[in-house]
């Protein structure tokens, strides 16, 4: 996709972060923006911002991407809306810190009922669209945590794990059918977000400490990442890397295989199991919510369910 002025764009987690960051870089390209998130009044704010960025019209909507059902409604509904689709962006996420025996159930199914699902769910309800669509590409976000195992990330590790193989698996569909779609996975380090401070944790005490190790040593801003994104977009890469850290795992997990596994567990210290001390936080983006809410039913209208549709104001 080599221009994006006029291209109608649908970003999930939306509200805040890397999902926010790539609607502002996208309206300065003047693309038409379908923006949502599980925090609807933070999408409507990302949706105004935008308008002052370039893009020509923008739609907001309250979205649970774990919501096989609502989302399906709303890419009908933005499909209907704009006419089309031309770039879909799998972004929101969420966070849980917990190793595998503290984990509780509900806990875990809740984040891979955002991490992974959403992500399914977005594909299999644009894709139709995308197909239609004389130039079309669908982005999701894995994570370097999609590239390693780290200790109390396994079931973040699971979900973007997941998300990068049924991407990878996606690409090869659609170009062995022929089709127009170009699909990319998108690996980001650590980013500038809010999401370690909004995960949930087996011992809750463990977030504020978590959240303020992760706030050091993250190196990326999401500005810095959607540009990356967008360009990678241009260039129809098909996996793109996010920041310096991102780069450097992925050649030590190509060159040292299991042999990383000690410097991992180095860098987590042993501290991470033991009680009180903070643990590694994910480091991709994702939804500015801790916990996701219900999203209304959706229904055949002029602008997709619970939207707000906002367009620049012309000179009289």
């Amino acid at each position: 996709m080599r221009e994006f002025a006029g291209k109608v764009t649908a970003i999930t987690g939306a509200g805040s972060g890397i999902g926010r960051a790539l609607a502002y870089e996208l309206a300065r390209h003047g693309a038409r923006l379908a923006l949502s998130d599980v925090d609807e009044e933070a999408a409507r704010e990302t949706a105004a911002v935008a308008l002052g960025h370039g893009a020509s019209e923008t739609v907001a909507s309250r979205v649970d991407v774990a919501d096989r059902h609502a989302v399906q409604a709303w890419a009908d509904e933005t499909a209907g809306y704009f006419g089309t689709v031309n770039l879909v962006v799998n972004n929101a996420g969420v966070a849980l810190t917990a190793s595998v025996e503290e984990m509780d159930w509900d806990d875990f199914e809740w984040l891979m009922g955002v991490n992974f699902w959403g992500v399914a769910h977005g594909t299999k309800a644009f894709l139709p669209h995308l197909r239609r669509a004389r130039d079309a590409h669908l982005v999701n976000i894995s994570s370097v945590f999609g590239l390693m195992g780290i200790p109390t990330q396994s079931a973040y590790c699971a979900a973007k794990y997941a998300v990068r193989g049924f991407t990878e698996s996606l690409r090869h569909e659609m170009r062995m059918s022929g089709s127009g779609v170009r699909v990319t996975t998108v690996h980001p380090g650590g980013i500038k977000t809010n999401i370690a401070r909004s995960a949930r944790a087996a011992r809750s005490r463990e977030v504020d400490a978590m959240a303020d190790e992760f706030e050091r040593i993250a190196r990326t801003s999401p500005e810095r990442a959607a540009r990356v994104i967008v360009r990678g977009v241009k260039r129809n890469r098909a996996r793109i890397f996010v920041g310096p850290d991102a780069t450097l795992i992925d050649v030590g997990q190509r060159l040292l295989g299991v042999g990383i596994e000690p410097l991992v567990r180095t860098f987590s210290g042993r501290s991470s199991l033991e009680a009180g001390a903070p643990a590694p936080a994910p480091p991709s983006a994702g939804t500015s919510a801790a916990q996701p809410a219900a999203a209304p039913a959706g229904t055949p209208s002029a602008a997709p369910a619970s939207g707000t549709v906002t367009r620049p104001a012309t000179g009289s």
